[in-house]
């Protein structure tokens, strides 16, 4: 991993390190920590008749607002900070809603694995920029094949995680024109086997998770390889906060796990089932300001939400 030191020791101080190697060794052992969060029990409020489908999709704007993505027959949906409806977005352009993003200036992306596009919404659900072309699958500068995710960079740049048909990132410029890709299929440096979530961290480094191949693949902006970490488990959905803080979705063991930067493992929530607080294969996270949790569900159709 990055950032660790190399230097010589004394025998005495290595002596001296002994208790608190065997203290890290049996915290190991023990796995790491359960996070200190607790369910909120039934937070979204819909309309009276209406039901989700399966919720692939959850992400927060800058007022603490809740957009789920899922595929019932209103696909984007806008909750206020405390749950009550406020719209749905898009309505009739989504044919197999994916991932969900929402940028800095509260633009809203959604990746749309049936129609094979990336679509960039204004606040006020506006269509501002269409990334691929509507049912046309390929592996060009202008097409994708089941895009899963989009992510953005210090200076506005899109990466798009062209990820169930390729096995690439793609990168574009703040105004989408193409920029460069990279990745292929297979489990070596900067290959892939299902690109299923891409963020940039404040580090200004792409984290790619890799899902079947499981792990988190790391690169520059440019895509040059940096490292990967191969003991995360199945990344299914990424949320990076401003502060360097990782929030990871394993859809396989059912479980958020909680890293820094440096691909230390701080903290677990969640176990396989489809109980209050459990996960049935948890797809996607969002993050608030107050470090709660919001994880979205395909088998269970739900979004649930936890505070410290």
């Amino acid at each position: 991993m990055r950032r660790h030191l190399a230097f010589a020791c004394p025998a005495s101080a290595v002596l001296l390190a002994l208790p608190i190697i065997q203290a890290h060794a049996l915290q190991d052992a023990n796995g790491p920590s359960p996070l200190p969060h607790r369910l909120v029990s039934d937070f979204l409020h819909l309309p009276p008749g209406w039901n989700l489908g399966e919720v692939p999709g959850v992400a927060l704007n800058s007022q603490g607002h809740i957009f789920v993505f899922n595929r019932g027959p209103h696909p984007l949906l806008e909750f206020d900070r405390d749950g009550n409806f406020r719209r749905t977005v898009g309505d009739g352009l989504f044919t197999r809603a994916h991932g969900l993003r929402i940028d800095a200036q509260d633009n809203i992306w959604t990746t749309d694995v049936g129609s094979h596009i990336v679509l960039k919404f204004s606040p006020e659900g506006r269509v501002l920029l269409v990334l691929g072309r509507q049912d046309n699958a390929g592996e060009t500068e202008g097409l994708f094949n089941r895009p899963a995710d989009v992510g953005f960079g210090p200076a506005g740049e899109i990466f798009v995680a062209d990820g169930y048909g390729n096995s690439r990132v793609v990168k574009y410029d703040r105004h989408g024109k193409f920029v460069t890709a990279w990745g292929t299929a297979g489990s070596g440096h900067g290959q892939f086997n299902l690109v299923h979530t891409v963020a940039v961290g404040p580090d200004d480094l792409v984290y790619v998770g890799d899902r079947e191949n499981e792990r988190i693949q790391i690169f520059d902006l440019d895509g040059n390889f940096v490292e990967a970490w191969t003991h995360v488990g199945h990344p299914w959905g990424l949320d990076i906060t401003p502060d360097g803080v990782i929030y990871m979705t394993d859809g396989y063991a059912d479980r958020v796990l909680k890293l820094d930067l440096d691909g230390n493992v701080l903290g677990t929530l969640g176990s396989p089932g489809k109980a209050p607080g459990q996960f049935a294969y948890a797809h996607w996270i969002a993050v608030g300001p107050d470090d709660e949790l919001y994880v979205s569900e395909i088998l269970s159709w739900r979004v649930q939400k936890f505070v410290k």
